[in-house]
């Protein structure tokens, strides 16, 4: 929540995002970034990911799980996919590009060679909330 609060203040969607490993090590966490970055692929999932991965020095993302605000969109699951992240836990479902649950179920798709468990709904109100002071607010400038 505190990454998706640095991207409102920011200006930028207010997504977070956390990758940790089993132990509960911090690895990486970034927050949206595609406004400041002028970047479409700079979403908190796909930074967080490729720091992952540097920090790690390995492409293959084995236990560890991604925390995020919200959840993924289609190129942020396939990441996700690509990476072999064991787990990804997100707040709020979103219905105009969720590729997990809301439009698509990438994630459980038996024929990609990688599933990695899903949990939704951790601190959903909050990352609800969030959203919808930001999109308002916008709305009202």
């Amino acid at each position: 929540m505190q990454e998706a609060e640095r991207a409102a203040q920011s200006g930028e969607v207010p997504v977070g995002a956390v990758l940790i490993r089993e132990d509960g090590t911090v690895v990486a966490k970034d927050h949206n970034r595609r406004e400041g970055d002028q970047d479409p692929t700079a979403h908190a999932e796909m930074l967080v990911i490729r720091e992952g991965a540097q920090k790690l020095g390995r492409w293959r993302l084995t236990g560890t799980t991604l925390l995020v605000t919200l959840e993924p969109c289609i190129m942020c699951a396939g990441a996700v996919i690509l990476s072999r992240v064991d787990r990804l836990v997100f707040g709020a479902r979103d219905p105009k590009a969720g590729a997990v649950f809301s439009l698509y179920g990438v994630l459980a798709d038996e024929r990609l060679n990688h599933r990695p468990e899903v949990l939704e709904g951790v601190y959903q109100e909050e990352a609800q909330k969030l959203l919808r002071e930001f999109f308002r607010a916008r709305r009202h400038s």
